[in-house]
């Protein structure tokens, strides 16, 4: 599946937003404003200026709208749920090149808040994945005690967990000691 630069940080964005969530035994990661300031640098959303508590109760609620796609029992139910998100950022989309990048759309509004600004960029980035049709791509992490999000990005659609190195292999090693301890008693 090839995809657009601009599309893959949207989705990371969105993953990532979307894993602030206080699940799975997680504490909240956007508990004030400063959180939001730091995400919002970390992931270099541009054109954001003075956030205050009105943002992060956006943003929040933008993230609850992400969950819900995510959840979304079939495509066309996901297709609803974005459509919503998306028509409330009041999109506007625009040809940029700023900061280095080559041309691509941002489909948020000049000046538009930072809840806006994700609804409108990262709805879009899940959008081509629904038309693609490709919704099966957005996961939740499979080990018990995650429940992460992610977006499987990989050839066959296999990926199960959202990150091999910790979730899956926990479960592989666990699994592995499990027939180990069963073929040492049996």
């Amino acid at each position: 599946m090839l995809i657009p630069h601009d599309t893959r940080i949207a989705l990371d964005t969105v993953v990532d937003l979307m894993n602030t969530a206080p699940e799975g035994g997680r504490s909240e990661e956007l508990g004030d404003v400063p959180s939001l300031y730091a995400f919002v640098e970390g992931h270099q959303i541009s054109g954001v200026g003075e956030l205050g508590p009105q943002d992060l109760r956006a943003v929040r609620a933008v993230r609850s709208g992400f969950t819900e796609v995510f959840a979304a029992p079939d495509a066309r139910t996901a297709a609803g749920l974005i459509n919503q998100l998306v028509a409330a950022a009041g999109t506007t989309p625009q040809l940029t090149d700023h900061d280095g990048y080559d041309w691509h759309v941002h489909y948020f509004a000049p000046g538009a808040s930072v809840a806006d600004h994700l609804a409108a960029d990262c709805g879009m980035a899940l959008s081509f994945i629904l038309v693609a049709g490709e919704r099966e791509r957005l996961r939740r992490c499979e080990a018990p005690d995650c429940g992460r999000a992610f977006v499987d990005l990989s050839r066959n659609r296999s990926r199960r967990y959202c990150d091999s190195r910790t979730c899956g292999n926990r479960l592989h090693v666990a699994a592995y000691r499990a027939r180990r301890r069963e073929a040492a008693a049996g």
